[in-house]
C-alpha cells in the first residue's frame, strides 16, 4: 500500500471539529461572494424572492376583508354590492399571484445560473490558487482531503446556495410579514402565536442542533471511508500479496460502522424535527382558534395597531396566518442542516483559496537572446540561446548574462522545520558541462539538495548562485524553465505518448519528440505499442511497465533541452540491460550540460566529474571515482559493498 495502516479515530479539531464547524462571518462571505460574481443578477433575484414572499403572506389580510364585507352586506341584505367588492379583491389577488408566479419562475432560472456559475468560479479559483501553492503544502496535506474540496464541499455549498438561501429569504419574509399583520389586527392573539413560536424555537435548537452536529460528523466519516477505499484500491496488489484481505475488511467495517452511526443519528434527529414542529403548529392552530372564539364570545376589547374591533374575519385570517407562520418556521428549521453543512464546506473552500501562494520576489527573467557585435541582446526569435535579463533598480539599466549552467551552493543549511536542520554547510561547485553525482544512504539529503536548486524549498542559510546570480533574484518559473528534471516518481498524464513527451516543451514538433525518445532509448518500445506514439495513456500510464514510464519521463526532459539536468535516480526502475541502452542516451543527453545525478547504482556514476558522498545531511567525501576508491573511505565501502551484493 502507498501508506501504512493507521488508526481511524477522530481527527484533530479544526474547521470541521466539534464545537467549531466553521469560522465566524463565513455566511457573510458567501453572500458577499455571490454579489461579487453576479452584481446585477443577485439584486434581481432577491427582489423577485421578496415580491413572491410578500404576495404569499397577503391572502390572509384579503380573507379578513372578504369575510367582514360578506358579513356586513349579508346582514344588511345588500348582496349585490358585496359581490362587486369581493370580485374586485379576487381580481387584485389573482393578478398578484400571476405576477408572483412569473417572479418565482424568473428567480428560479436566475438562481440556477448563479449557483452553477458561482461553483464554477470557485473551482477555478481553487485550482488556479492551488497551482501557485508551494510544494510543502502538498507534502503536508492529504491528497484525498484536497480532492474533497472539489467534490463534497462544493456539493454542500451548491445545496445551500440553490435551495437553502432562497427558502430562508422566502420563509423569513413571510414570517415577518405575517407577524406584523398579526400585530396590526390583534396583539392578544399575536401573543398566543409568539408563545408557540418560542416553543418551536427551543425544540428546533435542541433537535436541530443535534442533527447538525451529526451531519457534520457524517461528512467527516464519508471522507474517511472514501480515503480508505482509495488507499486500498491503490494498494490492491500489496493487499493480495500479503493476504491482508481479512484485516482490510475488519478495518473498513469499523469505518463503515462509524459512518452508519453518524448518518443514522443525523437522519434520526432530522426526521424527528419536522413531525414535531408540524404537530406543534397544529396545536398552535387549535389554541389560536379557541382563543379567538373566547374573545369573540365575551366581546373582549381588542388591542391592535389598527385600532379595529375583533371580528370573525380577523379570527379567520389569524388562523391562516398561524398556518403560514408555523409552516415557514418549520421550513427555516428544515434548512439548518443544509446551512451548517454548506457553511462548513464553504469554510474549507475559502481556506484553500486563502492559502498563501508560493513566495516569489525574483525579478531576473529568462529570455531568448543572440549576440550582436560581441554583445548579448534580447530577441523574440527562438535562437537556441538563452540569457538572464537582469534589471538594475539603482540606475535603471538592464544587463544580460548568457545562460551557461554554472551552479554553486555556498555554505547552505536547510531544514523542513526551523527546529531540525537536515542539511549542514553544503558547498558545491558545478561548472558548465560538469557531471556532479550524489551518493549516500536513504535520507542522507541527496534529493533535498536538488529540491533547493529548483527552489521547491528555500534555504535557511547560505547562498545558491546560478550563473553568478543569487537564485532568490530569479523568478521561479524562469529558474525552473532552465532546469530539466527527471524525478524518482514518474507521473504521466492522460493523453498520448507524444503528448506526454511534449509536456517538457509544449511547442515541440513531433520530430523533436521522436528525437528525444530515441535519445532516451524509449523509441524502441514506443513503436511497438498498439498505436505507437499516438497510444493513449491513462491512469498514470498503468498500461506500461515502470521502466517504460521512466523512459518516457527521461524523453520528456530531453525534449526540453535545458542547460542543467537533475536526474533523481532516473534509472532506478530500469533493468540492467535497458539501463545500458539508456545510459548511452543519457551520456549523449548530458553532453555540454551541467548535470546533477542521484543514483542508487554506483556503477552509473563512475564517469562523474565529481562525486559527493552525503551522510546525515553533510558532505563527508568528494572527488572522482578513482580518488575516492583510493581513499578507502565511505564511498569505497559503498562501492565494494555493492559489488559484494551483486
Amino acid at each position: 500500500m502507498s501508506k501504512p495502516m493507521r488508526p481511524h479515530g477522530p481527527g484533530p479539531k479544526g474547521p470541521m471539529g466539534p464545537g467549531a464547524p466553521f469560522k465566524k462571518g463565513i455566511f457573510k462571505r458567501v453572500i458577499k461572494t455571490l454579489f461579487e460574481f453576479y452584481p446585477r443578477l443577485m439584486p434581481a433575484v432577491i427582489g423577485c424572492i421578496l415580491f413572491s414572499a410578500i404576495v404569499s403572506a397577503i391572502p390572509a389580510a384579503f380573507l379578513k376583508n372578504v369575510i367582514d364585507i360578506s358579513k356586513n352586506h349579508i346582514e344588511s341584505g345588500d348582496w349585490a354590492s358585496a359581490r362587486t367588492e369581493i370580485i374586485k379583491f379576487v381580481i387584485i389577488l389573482a393578478s398578484m399571484y400571476v405576477i408572483s408566479i412569473i417572479a418565482m419562475f424568473t428567480y428560479t432560472r436566475m438562481m440556477a445560473v448563479i449557483t452553477q456559475g458561482t461553483l464554477a468560479k470557485l473551482r477555478e479559483k481553487m485550482f488556479n490558487g492551488m497551482q501557485n501553492l508551494p510544494i510543502k503544502y502538498f507534502d503536508s496535506n492529504n491528497h484525498g482531503d484536497i480532492m474533497s474540496y472539489y467534490t463534497n464541499d462544493i456539493d454542500t455549498l451548491r445545496m445551500m446556495i440553490s435551495q437553502s438561501i432562497p427558502q430562508i429569504i422566502t420563509a423569513s419574509v413571510v414570517v415577518t410579514t405575517a407577524f406584523f399583520l398579526m400585530l396590526y389586527y390583534s396583539i392578544w392573539m399575536a401573543l398566543v402565536v409568539i408563545i408557540g413560536v418560542i416553543i418551536m424555537f427551543n425544540v428546533t435548537k435542541i433537535v436541530g442542533g443535534n442533527s447538525a452536529k451529526y451531519f457534520i460528523a457524517q461528512q467527516k466519516s464519508i471522507g474517511k471511508a472514501e480515503g480508505y477505499i482509495e488507499e486500498i484500491m491503490n494498494g490492491q496488489k500489496v493487499v493480495k500479496v500479503f493476504c491482508h484481505e481479512d484485516e482490510c475488511e475488519d478495518e473498513f467495517r469499523v469505518i463503515n460502522e462509524q459512518l452508519f452511526n453518524d448518518a443514522a443519528n443525523a437522519n434520526k434527529f432530522a426526521n424527528m424535527l419536522m413531525p414535531v414542529l408540524n404537530n406543534i403548529g397544529n396545536i398552535l392552530y387549535v389554541v389560536v382558534a379557541f382563543t379567538g372564539g373566547v374573545l369573540l364570545i365575551n366581546n373582549a376589547t381588542n388591542i391592535s395597531i389598527s385600532g379595529s374591533a375583533l371580528t370573525i374575519g380577523i379570527v379567520t385570517s389569524f388562523l391562516n396566518m398561524t398556518k403560514q407562520f408555523s409552516g415557514n418556521i418549520s421550513t427555516l428549521s428544515q434548512q439548518i442542516n443544509s446551512i451548517v453543512m454548506g457553511l462548513a464546506g464553504a469554510d474549507r473552500i475559502f481556506t484553500l483559496i486563502d492559502e498563501k501562494p508560493e513566495a516569489d520576489n525574483g525579478y531576473v527573467t529568462l529570455v531568448n537572446a543572440k549576440e550582436e557585435n560581441g554583445q548579448i541582446v534580447e530577441t523574440k526569435e527562438r535562437t537556441g540561446m538563452w540569457a538572464w535579463k537582469h534589471p538594475h533598480s539603482a540606475d535603471g539599466s538592464v544587463t544580460y548574462t548568457k545562460l551557461a549552467g554554472d551552479v554553486k551552493l555556498l555554505d547552505v543549511d536547510f531544514g523542513y522545520t526551523e527546529e531540525k536542520m537536515v542539511l549542514h554547510n553544503i558547498d558545491i561547485y558545478a561548472k558548465p558541462g560538469q557531471k556532479v553525482a550524489f551518493v549516500g544512504a536513504t535520507g542522507a539529503g541527496k534529493t533535498t539538495i536538488t529540491n533547493l536548486i529548483n527552489r521547491f524549498y528555500d534555504i535557511a542559510d547560505g547562498k545558491i548562485r546560478y550563473d553568478d546570480i543569487n537564485i532568490n533574484k530569479i523568478k521561479k518559473a524562469d529558474l525552473r524553465r532552465s532546469l530539466g528534471v527527471v524525478l524518482q516518481e514518474t507521473n504521466l498524464f492522460t493523453g498520448t505518448v507524444m503528448d506526454n513527451i511534449r509536456y517538457g516543451k509544449l511547442d515541440a514538433t513531433d520530430k523533436e519528440c521522436i528525437k528525444a525518445a530515441k535519445l532516451a532509448g524509449a523509441d524502441d518500445f514506443i513503436t511497438r505499442l498498439p498505436e505507437g506514439y499516438n497510444t493513449l495513456l491513462t491512469g498514470n500510464g498503468a498500461n506500461l511497465s515502470q521502466g517504460q514510464r521512466q523512459l518516457i519521463a527521461i524523453a520528456r526532459a530531453a525534449v526540453a533541452d535545458p542547460p542543467v539536468m537533475i536526474l533523481d535516480e532516473a534509472t532506478s526502475s530500469i533493468d540492467t540491460r535497458t539501463e545500458a541502452i539508456v545510459q548511452r542516451g543519457m551520456d549523449s543527453l548530458m553532453k555540454g550540460r551541467t548535470v546533477f545525478v542521484i543514483a542508487h547504482r554506483l556503477s552509473t556514476v563512475k564517469n562523474a566529474d565529481v562525486i559527493m558522498v552525503l551522510e546525515n545531511g553533510s558532505i563527508i567525501e568528494r572527488g572522482t571515482h578513482e580518488s575516492l576508491i583510493a581513499k578507502k573511505g565511505k564511498y569505497y565501502q559503498l562501492y565494494t559493498g555493492a559489488f559484494e551484493l551483486e
